[in-house]
């Protein structure tokens, strides 16, 4: 009796302490809005908005949202800090933005592959996937960085961009900061 009491008393404390861990473990979300919300949230909170501009073939576009969008670290700082949006730079959404409407005039909805670029891609400038656009409080374009980031390196932005006055940002301070920059996220 002795014995089957033991069993069941580890049993619990096992199983209590893998719900304590699974709790631990789960993975943070990040709050991916329209840019049309983005801009309308602003409006009550003012915040950055942060932009993952990607197509739906592109390998680099597919690794940043699972290795680094998908980091707890970064999901963290960007529910916080920002707004974030996700965009589909040659789908065939309506967006209004800045008193105007964008579209893809040339979609093919017929293609699994690359398509046309949307407007919108074109008014940001938006010329490799990914890109990751950063606007200030008033939507106004700060800087798109192109390419795959991993954690450490989009944290380095990320952070830069909530830490300085976007307006009079000088080659001199992106500089000095990059240099004694030190990383915090796990990669």
């Amino acid at each position: 009796m002795k014995k089957i009491y033991i069993v069941l008393t580890l049993a619990l404390a096992i199983g209590v302490f893998y719900s304590f861990s699974a709790k631990k473990e789960e993975k943070a979300k990040i709050n991916w809005m329209t840019l049309e919300e983005a801009v309308e949230a602003q409006k009550t909170v003012p915040k950055k908005i942060i932009m993952d501009a990607f197509t739906i073939w592109c390998g680099p576009c597919k690794m940043l949202d699972k290795n680094t969008f998908n980091n707890n670290d970064v999901a963290n700082f960007i529910n916080k800090n920002y707004y974030a949006v996700k965009f589909n730079a040659e789908g065939n959404e309506v967006i209004k933005f800045k008193g105007k409407t964008y579209t893809n005039p040339n979609f093919r909805s017929n293609t699994t592959g690359r398509n046309s670029s949307h407007q919108l891609s074109s008014y940001f400038g938006v010329r490799a996937y990914p890109t990751i656009l950063f606007l200030d409080e008033e939507a106004n374009p700060i800087a798109p960085i192109t390419g795959y980031k991993t954690p450490r390196q989009l944290e380095l932005f990320l952070k830069f961009f909530t830490s300085v006055d976007v307006k009079n940002i000088t080659q001199e301070a992106w500089e000095d900061y990059k240099t004694n920059f030190v990383p915090k996220f796990k990669n």
